[in-house]
Protein backbone atom coordinates (compact mmCIF):
# COMPACT_ATOMS: atom_id res chain seq x y z
CA UNK A 1 0.00 0.00 0.00
CA UNK A 2 3.13 2.03 0.74
CA UNK A 3 0.98 4.80 2.99
CA UNK A 4 2.35 5.49 6.77
CA UNK A 5 -0.59 4.87 9.64
CA UNK A 6 -1.12 6.26 12.64
CA UNK A 7 -4.05 5.24 15.37
CA UNK A 8 -4.85 7.50 18.03
CA UNK A 9 -6.43 7.49 20.76
CA UNK A 10 -8.94 10.12 21.54
CA UNK A 11 -10.76 11.46 24.53
CA UNK A 12 -13.93 9.34 25.82
CA UNK A 13 -12.65 6.18 24.27
CA UNK A 14 -12.81 7.43 20.53
CA UNK A 15 -10.07 6.16 17.91
CA UNK A 16 -8.75 7.92 15.00
CA UNK A 17 -6.80 5.78 12.18
CA UNK A 18 -5.22 7.54 9.62
CA UNK A 19 -3.60 6.14 6.78
CA UNK A 20 -3.32 8.30 3.08
CA UNK A 21 -6.14 9.54 2.07
CA UNK A 22 -8.40 7.36 5.05
CA UNK A 23 -8.70 9.07 7.90
CA UNK A 24 -11.28 7.32 10.56
CA UNK A 25 -12.76 8.50 13.61
CA UNK A 26 -14.22 5.27 15.57
CA UNK A 27 -16.45 5.20 18.32
CA UNK A 28 -18.05 1.87 20.03
CA UNK A 29 -19.81 1.53 23.24
CA UNK A 30 -22.08 -1.19 25.22
CA UNK A 31 -25.23 0.89 26.46
CA UNK A 32 -23.15 3.83 28.39
CA UNK A 33 -19.80 2.92 28.78
CA UNK A 34 -16.92 3.46 25.99
CA UNK A 35 -15.42 0.54 24.16
CA UNK A 36 -11.69 1.79 23.70
CA UNK A 37 -10.10 -1.39 22.89
CA UNK A 38 -12.97 -2.77 20.44
CA UNK A 39 -12.34 1.09 19.20
CA UNK A 40 -8.63 0.36 18.85
CA UNK A 41 -9.35 -3.81 16.82
CA UNK A 42 -11.85 -1.75 14.33
CA UNK A 43 -8.58 0.33 13.68
CA UNK A 44 -6.49 -2.12 12.85
CA UNK A 45 -9.30 -3.74 10.54
CA UNK A 46 -9.61 -0.63 9.02
CA UNK A 47 -6.21 -0.70 7.44
CA UNK A 48 -6.78 -4.16 5.97
CA UNK A 49 -10.01 -3.04 4.27
CA UNK A 50 -7.47 -0.27 2.98
CA UNK A 51 -5.33 -2.67 1.99
CA UNK A 52 -8.12 -4.29 0.25
CA UNK A 53 -8.97 -1.56 -1.84
CA UNK A 54 -5.38 -0.87 -3.27
CA UNK A 55 -5.50 -4.06 -4.84
CA UNK A 56 -8.82 -3.82 -6.43
CA UNK A 57 -8.11 -0.55 -7.23
CA UNK A 58 -7.30 -0.54 -10.90
CA UNK A 59 -10.46 -1.80 -11.74
CA UNK A 60 -12.68 0.36 -9.26
CA UNK A 61 -11.77 3.61 -11.35
CA UNK A 62 -14.14 3.07 -14.74
CA UNK A 63 -17.64 3.63 -15.11
CA UNK A 64 -19.48 0.83 -13.12
CA UNK A 65 -21.29 -0.57 -16.02
CA UNK A 66 -18.02 -1.58 -17.14
CA UNK A 67 -16.36 -2.90 -14.37
CA UNK A 68 -16.22 -7.05 -13.77
CA UNK A 69 -17.59 -7.94 -10.55
CA UNK A 70 -15.49 -11.36 -10.64
CA UNK A 71 -12.07 -9.33 -10.73
CA UNK A 72 -12.99 -7.76 -7.47
CA UNK A 73 -12.94 -8.36 -3.57
CA UNK A 74 -15.80 -8.08 -0.97
CA UNK A 75 -15.51 -4.28 -0.42
CA UNK A 76 -14.93 -3.77 -4.39
CA UNK A 77 -18.18 -6.04 -4.81
CA UNK A 78 -19.97 -3.51 -2.28
CA UNK A 79 -18.41 0.00 -3.84
CA UNK A 80 -20.39 -1.69 -7.48
CA UNK A 81 -22.96 -2.73 -5.99
CA UNK A 82 -23.92 0.61 -3.94
CA UNK A 83 -23.26 2.86 -7.76
CA UNK A 84 -25.34 0.25 -9.03
CA UNK A 85 -28.01 0.79 -7.37
CA UNK A 86 -27.80 4.74 -8.29
CA UNK A 87 -27.88 3.85 -11.60
CA UNK A 88 -26.16 6.48 -12.96
CA UNK A 89 -23.99 5.86 -15.98
CA UNK A 90 -20.87 7.91 -15.12
CA UNK A 91 -20.35 7.28 -11.30
CA UNK A 92 -17.60 4.55 -10.92
CA UNK A 93 -17.58 2.28 -7.72
CA UNK A 94 -14.90 4.89 -5.96
CA UNK A 95 -18.16 7.14 -5.01
CA UNK A 96 -18.60 4.58 -2.54
CA UNK A 97 -15.07 4.04 -1.31
CA UNK A 98 -15.26 6.06 1.88
CA UNK A 99 -18.68 4.81 2.89
CA UNK A 100 -17.89 1.07 1.91
CA UNK A 101 -15.20 1.24 4.45
CA UNK A 102 -16.80 3.05 7.07
CA UNK A 103 -19.85 0.26 6.99
CA UNK A 104 -17.23 -2.28 7.25
CA UNK A 105 -15.45 -1.31 10.15
CA UNK A 106 -19.19 -0.13 12.11
CA UNK A 107 -19.98 -4.42 10.88
CA UNK A 108 -17.39 -5.67 12.60
CA UNK A 109 -17.85 -3.41 15.66
CA UNK A 110 -21.62 -4.53 15.92
CA UNK A 111 -20.36 -8.14 15.41
CA UNK A 112 -18.39 -8.12 18.76
CA UNK A 113 -21.48 -7.03 20.57
CA UNK A 114 -21.22 -2.99 20.56
CA UNK A 115 -24.96 -1.41 20.48
CA UNK A 116 -23.59 2.23 19.65
CA UNK A 117 -21.54 2.24 16.67
CA UNK A 118 -20.18 5.39 15.00
CA UNK A 119 -17.61 5.19 12.13
CA UNK A 120 -17.10 8.61 10.54
CA UNK A 121 -14.83 8.21 7.36
CA UNK A 122 -14.10 11.95 5.90
CA UNK A 123 -17.77 13.22 6.45
CA UNK A 124 -19.21 10.18 5.53
CA UNK A 125 -20.75 8.39 8.53
CA UNK A 126 -21.38 4.61 9.69
CA UNK A 127 -24.25 3.82 12.43
CA UNK A 128 -25.03 1.05 13.98
CA UNK A 129 -27.87 1.45 16.89
CA UNK A 130 -29.30 -1.35 19.16
CA UNK A 131 -33.13 -0.92 20.45
CA UNK A 132 -33.08 2.05 22.81
CA UNK A 133 -29.76 3.83 21.47
CA UNK A 134 -30.18 7.25 19.61
CA UNK A 135 -27.57 9.66 18.26
CA UNK A 136 -27.88 12.97 16.22
CA UNK A 137 -25.78 13.43 13.06
CA UNK A 138 -24.73 17.53 12.36
CA UNK A 139 -25.34 18.53 8.79
CA UNK A 140 -23.79 21.27 7.25
CA UNK A 141 -25.07 23.65 4.88
CA UNK A 142 -21.63 24.38 3.06
CA UNK A 143 -19.38 21.47 3.11
CA UNK A 144 -16.42 23.46 3.28
CA UNK A 145 -18.09 25.45 6.48
CA UNK A 146 -17.98 23.86 9.82
CA UNK A 147 -21.29 25.29 11.40
CA UNK A 148 -24.20 23.29 11.42
CA UNK A 149 -27.76 24.10 10.27
CA UNK A 150 -29.65 21.07 11.19
CA UNK A 151 -29.40 17.16 12.97
CA UNK A 152 -30.32 14.16 11.92
CA UNK A 153 -32.23 12.26 15.00
CA UNK A 154 -31.25 8.56 14.49
CA UNK A 155 -32.44 5.85 16.48
CA UNK A 156 -32.35 2.08 16.82
CA UNK A 157 -35.46 1.28 15.55
CA UNK A 158 -33.30 0.46 12.46
CA UNK A 159 -30.33 -1.05 13.62
CA UNK A 160 -27.90 0.32 10.14
CA UNK A 161 -27.65 3.99 9.26
CA UNK A 162 -25.57 5.54 6.72
CA UNK A 163 -25.09 9.45 5.87
CA UNK A 164 -22.83 11.36 3.63
CA UNK A 165 -22.35 14.65 2.30
CA UNK A 166 -21.16 15.97 -1.42
CA UNK A 167 -21.01 19.37 -2.92
CA UNK A 168 -18.31 22.33 -3.51
CA UNK A 169 -15.30 22.23 -1.29
CA UNK A 170 -15.62 18.74 -0.41
CA UNK A 171 -12.76 16.05 -0.65
CA UNK A 172 -13.99 15.07 -4.07
CA UNK A 173 -14.80 16.52 -7.08
CA UNK A 174 -18.73 17.44 -7.90
CA UNK A 175 -20.52 18.30 -11.29
CA UNK A 176 -23.21 20.22 -9.59
CA UNK A 177 -23.67 23.66 -8.30
CA UNK A 178 -24.67 22.51 -4.56
CA UNK A 179 -22.94 23.83 -1.63
CA UNK A 180 -24.18 20.01 0.18
CA UNK A 181 -26.31 17.30 -0.72
CA UNK A 182 -26.58 15.43 2.60
CA UNK A 183 -28.17 11.47 2.41
CA UNK A 184 -29.40 9.38 4.31
CA UNK A 185 -29.67 5.90 3.77
CA UNK A 186 -29.18 2.11 5.26
CA UNK A 187 -25.51 1.88 4.80
CA UNK A 188 -22.79 4.48 4.21
CA UNK A 189 -21.96 3.06 1.11
CA UNK A 190 -25.06 3.53 -0.41
CA UNK A 191 -25.00 7.17 1.55
CA UNK A 192 -21.66 7.85 -0.24
CA UNK A 193 -22.64 7.17 -3.72
CA UNK A 194 -26.31 8.49 -3.68
CA UNK A 195 -24.84 11.84 -2.16
CA UNK A 196 -22.68 12.12 -5.10
CA UNK A 197 -25.24 11.87 -7.75
CA UNK A 198 -28.09 13.46 -5.80
CA UNK A 199 -24.93 16.53 -5.73
CA UNK A 200 -24.05 16.09 -9.41
CA UNK A 201 -27.64 16.59 -10.16
CA UNK A 202 -27.68 20.07 -9.25
CA UNK A 203 -25.92 21.32 -12.41
CA UNK A 204 -27.38 24.08 -14.05
CA UNK A 205 -25.44 25.96 -16.69
CA UNK A 206 -24.64 29.18 -15.96
CA UNK A 207 -21.82 31.83 -16.16
CA UNK A 208 -21.33 32.30 -12.08
CA UNK A 209 -20.42 28.52 -12.00
CA UNK A 210 -16.42 28.06 -13.15
CA UNK A 211 -15.28 24.05 -14.86
CA UNK A 212 -12.58 22.06 -15.93
CA UNK A 213 -11.72 18.00 -16.47
CA UNK A 214 -11.10 16.45 -13.59
CA UNK A 215 -8.09 15.03 -15.11
CA UNK A 216 -6.72 18.33 -15.58
CA UNK A 217 -6.86 18.56 -12.18
CA UNK A 218 -5.81 15.18 -11.00
CA UNK A 219 -4.81 13.09 -13.79
CA UNK A 220 -5.14 9.87 -11.78
CA UNK A 221 -9.40 10.84 -11.21
CA UNK A 222 -11.82 7.85 -11.71
CA UNK A 223 -13.77 10.69 -13.70
CA UNK A 224 -10.58 12.44 -15.57
CA UNK A 225 -13.12 13.04 -18.65
CA UNK A 226 -15.83 14.57 -17.10
CA UNK A 227 -16.37 18.08 -16.04
CA UNK A 228 -16.16 19.13 -12.54
CA UNK A 229 -17.34 22.57 -10.72
CA UNK A 230 -14.09 24.49 -9.20
CA UNK A 231 -15.69 27.30 -7.97
CA UNK A 232 -19.52 29.16 -7.79
CA UNK A 233 -19.85 32.78 -7.29
CA UNK A 234 -23.40 34.16 -6.01
CA UNK A 235 -26.14 32.87 -7.92
CA UNK A 236 -29.01 33.99 -8.83
CA UNK A 237 -32.49 32.72 -7.74
CA UNK A 238 -34.18 31.48 -10.67
CA UNK A 239 -30.42 29.38 -10.92
CA UNK A 240 -30.62 28.16 -7.43
CA UNK A 241 -33.99 27.53 -7.07
CA UNK A 242 -33.59 25.19 -10.67
CA UNK A 243 -30.43 23.37 -9.41
CA UNK A 244 -32.33 22.92 -6.07
CA UNK A 245 -35.40 21.35 -8.43
CA UNK A 246 -32.98 18.78 -9.96
CA UNK A 247 -31.35 17.78 -7.02
CA UNK A 248 -34.29 17.16 -5.17
CA UNK A 249 -35.73 15.39 -7.91
CA UNK A 250 -33.05 13.10 -7.84
CA UNK A 251 -33.48 12.13 -4.84
CA UNK A 252 -37.36 11.80 -4.62
CA UNK A 253 -36.64 9.32 -7.76
CA UNK A 254 -33.67 7.63 -5.02
CA UNK A 255 -36.27 7.07 -2.57
CA UNK A 256 -39.24 6.29 -4.69
CA UNK A 257 -37.18 3.29 -5.73
CA UNK A 258 -36.27 2.35 -1.92
CA UNK A 259 -32.42 3.30 -2.86
CA UNK A 260 -32.46 6.51 0.82
CA UNK A 261 -34.43 7.58 2.81
CA UNK A 262 -34.06 10.90 1.99
CA UNK A 263 -31.78 14.12 1.35
CA UNK A 264 -31.26 17.80 2.61
CA UNK A 265 -30.12 19.93 -0.12
CA UNK A 266 -28.67 23.49 -0.08
CA UNK A 267 -27.44 25.71 -3.17
CA UNK A 268 -26.98 29.04 -3.20
CA UNK A 269 -29.24 30.82 -0.14
CA UNK A 270 -31.96 28.23 -0.96
CA UNK A 271 -32.62 24.39 1.13
CA UNK A 272 -34.54 22.05 1.01
CA UNK A 273 -35.37 18.39 1.86
CA UNK A 274 -37.19 15.53 0.92
CA UNK A 275 -37.94 12.31 2.54
CA UNK A 276 -36.56 13.48 6.10
CA UNK A 277 -39.88 14.14 8.13
CA UNK A 278 -39.49 13.13 11.40
CA UNK A 279 -35.23 12.77 11.02
CA UNK A 280 -34.50 16.56 10.83
CA UNK A 281 -34.21 18.86 12.91
CA UNK A 282 -33.04 22.74 12.97
CA UNK A 283 -30.21 22.53 15.06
Amino acid sequence: MGYEHRITLLGQGSVLAECGPMRLRISAWVGRLPQPEEALRAAQEALGFLEQVAVDHPWLLGAWGSVLKERLGPLGRKMLESVALIGDPDLTPMAAVAGTIADGVADFLASRGMTKVIVENGGDIALRLAQGERVGVGVRPRVDRESLSHCLRLEGTSPSWGVATSGLGGRSFTRGIAWSATVLAPKASTADAAATAVANATWVPCGQARRARAGELDPDSDIAGLEVTLEVGELPFEVSSKALELGLAKAMDLKAAGVIEGAFLCVGSLCGSVGLEGFLEAA
